[in-house]
């Protein structure tokens, strides 16, 4: 029950990938002010505020970024989980490329399961620890 390979990668990388963009976002909305903030640099927060004034929206709806990011980031575990022991393709090339994809998904998805928790941390919980 192998699937078809030009649908393999696109499968095994898009969600990854997604996630680990949606997980930096988290990072950038929450963390990357508060990290600015405690080293006493807040002047060049409020120079990427307003070059980036988009981060505002983030910064003001960030339970909802991070619910969608959590979501996504559970989702792309979830399909990882349920495809780890799914055969690869029987041609030698394919397998090797199908195996070369498999490990750069689950780096992807470590990466944006740290990422994501770094964010949280600053987002959420670095409030009551250091203030």
């Amino acid at each position: 029950m192998s699937e078809p390979s030009e649908n393999y990668g696109v499968k095994h990388t898009l969600l990854p990938t997604l996630s680990l963009f949606t997980s930096v976002g988290t990072l950038v909305c929450c963390a990357l002010p508060a990290l600015l903030v405690t080293l006493g640099a807040g002047a060049a927060l409020a120079g990427l505020v307003s070059t980036a004034s988009w981060l505002v929206a983030l910064s003001k709806y960030k339970a909802w970024t991070f619910g969608v990011s959590g979501t996504l980031i559970l989702l792309t575990g979830f399909m990882q989980w349920r495809t780890h022991h799914t055969p690869c393709p029987i041609d030698p090339e394919q397998t090797k490329a199908c195996a070369r994809l498999r490990r750069i998904s689950l780096w992807v998805y470590w990466l944006s399961v740290i990422i994501w928790c770094i964010g949280f941390f600053f987002a959420f919980t670095a409030v009551y620890i250091f203030y």
